[in-house]
């Protein structure tokens, strides 16, 4: 038995251990809510409480067919759909190459701190937590291809390096065991970084997120159907360009899943989470 084998065993005992610890210490403990700082009432998986999960506004029917964007009353019908303006058949120079996304609530500011949490802490009981509800509506929505095989967004390895992990593997390990589906995590490889910037326009995200993604190299998704993963859709270009790499490795639909949705104003009517049996109580 080598050294290094013994180390990285020595490492993941360690991190089960930890884990486990902080679930007993938490349950004996409660902590404050990590969103807004109220001490938590009650025992949750996660470290919210039951009034900032509320907070979360889920996108509901009507949707856009194709983007899964909100719709409002007199929004555009054809044969095959609802669609919106980005997605109306010959009408959009930026048409998606994916066949569905869906999302789980629109990105407001509970949403935005809580995808923090999961993006610079790698809080693995709210990816589970929102793993759950990604794969409900995986098997509540039938015009979400039934996939077969679960891919997450990838990092730049620069930023992977970092951060030490990446949200999107996160979210896809947790949606892919509640679906009982194979999980790639080294499918997909983002060559070319992110720019600088931290605000961009929808533009400018094209632009970056153009020719940024392929495949890796002997990869193949052969008539597969796969579900793609992230955090949160702003513009769509990350998942388009995904997609496009994707389909060049032989993929035969795909469908992306994201958390959170940037939504315009005035777009299609949004509810609020469901009652508090819905949180995850230990």
């Amino acid at each position: 038995m080598s050294k290094l084998w013994l180390a990285r065993w020595a490492i993941a005992a360690t991190s089960v251990l930890r884990e486990a610890a902080g679930g007993v210490v938490a349950l004996a403990f409660p902590d404050d809510c990590r969103v807004c700082g109220r001490p938590l009432e009650e025992p949750l998986r996660i470290p919210l409480c039951v009034a900032c999960l509320a907070s979360f506004q889920r996108i509901r029917e009507p949707l856009c067919g194709v983007c899964g964007r909100p719709l409002v009353a007199g929004a555009h019908f054809s044969a095959i759909g609802p669609r919106c303006r980005l997605c109306r058949p010959g009408e959009s120079p930026g048409t998606y190459s994916f066949d569905c996304a869906r999302s789980y609530a629109v990105y407001n500011e509970a949403l935005l701190r809580t995808i923090a949490l999961l993006k610079h802490q790698a809080m693995r009981p709210l990816a589970g937590w929102f793993g759950e509800r990604l794969a409900e509506m995986v098997r509540s929505d039938p015009r979400i291809p039934a996939p077969t095989v679960v891919v997450p967004v990838p990092l730049h390895p620069d930023r992977l390096r970092e951060r030490g992990f990446n949200q999107a593997e996160l979210l896809a390990r947790a949606v892919a065991r509640r679906l009982d589906l194979p999980l790639k995590t080294r499918a997909l490889e983002r060559r070319k970084p992110r720019p600088p910037q931290r605000r961009l326009s929808r533009h400018e995200r094209w632009q970056a997120a153009r020719g940024a993604y392929a495949a890796v190299t002997g990869t193949q998704f052969d008539n597969h159907t796969v579900l793609l993963v992230d955090d949160v859709f702003t513009t769509g270009a990350t998942l388009d360009a995904c997609t496009r790499a994707l389909r060049a490795a032989g993929a035969a639909s795909v469908a992306a899943l994201t958390v959170a949705r940037v939504v315009d104003a005035g777009s299609g009517p949004v509810s609020a989470a469901q009652g508090p049996g819905d949180f995850g109580r230990r």
